[in-house]
C-alpha cells in the first residue's frame, strides 16, 4: 500500500481536528482548505467529498480494530488480561478517532461506518465471558470495555504506562478477576 503524501496527511490531520472540534456536518471542505492555506480544488484533488475524507480518517481505526479481533478470535484462548491490555492499546492508539466516532455516531452510521465498531464489544464480551454469558457477565464486560475506552479519552496527558496499568487493573476488577 503506497504511503499517503505529506499534503494528504496534513489534510487528514486538519480534518480530524476540525471534525472533532466542530462536528463533521458543521465543518465544510472550505473550512479545511482555509485552515491549510490551500484551495478547495486542491483538497478535491486528494478527496472527492467530505464523506471520502471521513472514511479515510475512520477506515484505519476500523481495519486495526477488526484485525485485533480476528486475531483474538482465531487464537481463541487468549488470557482475559491480554485481551484487556490489547483493547486498551488499541483505544489509546486511536483515541482521537474514537472521540470523533463517539461524537459523530449518527453521521458515521449514515455512511455505514459504525456497524462494525458497534459489534466489537459483543465479540469481545464473548471472548471474555464465553458464547452465552450471563447478564451479569455481559454487564461486567461492557463496563470494563467501555471504561477502558473512556479512560483513554479522559486522561490524554497521563503517562501511558501508568494509565495502562490503572485502566487494566480497574477493568479486571470490574470483571471480578
Amino acid at each position: 500500500m503506497p504511503k499517503p503524501s505529506d499534503t494528504k496527511q496534513r489534510i487528514l490531520a486538519t480534518a480530524r481536528d476540525l471534525f472533532t472540534r466542530h462536528g463533521v456536518q458543521r465543518t465544510s471542505l472550505q473550512d479545511i482548505a482555509d485552515r491549510l492555506g490551500i484551495t478547495k480544488p486542491a483538497l478535491y484533488y486528494h478527496f472527492r467529498s467530505r464523506e471520502d475524507l471521513v472514511r479515510s480518517i475512520v477506515q484505519p481505526l476500523l481495519d486495526d480494530g477488526e484485525k485485533f479481533l480476528v486475531e483474538q478470535e482465531a487464537r481463541g484462548d487468549a488470557p482475559v488480561q491480554e485481551l484487556i491490555e490489547g483493547f486498551f492499546d488499541f483505544n489509546y492508539r486511536h483515541r482521537e478517532d474514537v472521540i470523533m466516532l463517539l461524537t459523530e455516531t449518527p453521521t458515521l452510521a449514515d455512511l455505514g461506518l459504525i456497524d462494525k465498531a458497534l459489534s466489537w464489544r459483543t465479540r469481545l464480551t464473548e471472548l471474555i465471558s464465553g458464547p452465552e454469558p450471563t447478564l451479569e457477565q455481559a454487564a461486567r464486560a461492557i463496563l470494563a470495555l467501555g471504561g477502558l475506552q473512556d479512560v483513554c479519552m479522559q486522561f490524554p496527558d497521563a503517562p501511558v504506562d501508568e494509565l495502562r496499568a490503572a485502566a487494566v487493573a480497574a477493568a479486571l476488577d470490574a470483571l471480578g478477576r
